[in-house]
């Protein structure tokens, strides 16, 4: 099986991934943000580098589902089907041009179809986590990354806010796989006990698919 977990940067996603990987016995792949080079010059410059940002982004997030769609035995932390939310999202936000949008889009089709080649073309599973917005800003100034605090930059406040709001109706959307959605407010997985539910409810899920 290869399962895929999705959400807003702070949501719990990585921790979420790591347990379903070691619950499962096989290998996590995590998004490429501690050696990632050009996230901290994205949010001094948006507009100077968004359009980088996402063409790294893209790169990273193909080679991984190319790898684990072959292993077919893998869980990633996020992945190349939501990468257009944040491309979109540095449209709008006039951070990338509509002539580097199209760019990229035309770039990810190709890569889908590339997909397409492949024995296994899509994941079992994706695997949704979200929380109110005050958690998510909670666990960002929690985890510490300098340059992802408000406090020195409050107009990532909106930014967050829009991609909380984008998410859920891109999970709605997202057809690519069977779904499920996970309440990490809910199940905080701080907590054993919260962390045995959610993989349980996640098993259940792969005995439906299968």
């Amino acid at each position: 099986m290869v399962i895929i977990t999705a959400g807003m940067i702070g949501v719990g996603k990585t921790t979420l991934t790591a347990k379903i990987a070691e619950h499962l016995n096989t290998k996590a792949f995590f998004e490429p943000v501690g050696e990632n080079p050009v996230l901290p010059l994205y949010y001094r410059d948006p507009k100077q580098y968004g359009f980088l940002l996402q063409i790294y982004f893209l790169n990273k997030r193909f080679s991984m589902i190319k790898q684990a769609l072959t292993d077919d035995n893998n869980v990633l932390d996020r992945s190349i089907y939501e990468d257009a939310l944040f491309t979109r999202e540095n449209n709008s936000e006039g951070n990338i041009t509509d002539t580097e949008l199209n760019v990229y889009l035309s770039l990810l089709d190709n890569m889908m179809n590339d997909l397409e080649r492949l024995p296994k073309k899509a994941p079992d599973l994706m695997v949704y986590s979200e929380t109110d917005f005050d958690t998510i800003l909670y666990r960002i100034k929690k985890r510490g990354r300098d340059y992802e605090q408000i406090d020195a930059n409050p107009e990532l406040k909106d930014y967050y806010y829009k991609m909380w709001s984008a998410y859920k109706q891109w999970y709605q959307d997202y057809d690519a796989s069977p779904k499920m959605k996970i309440d990490l407010d809910k199940y905080n997985l701080e907590d054993e006990r919260n962390v045995a539910a959610v993989l349980a409810m996640i098993d259940d899920r792969l005995k439906e698919i299968r």
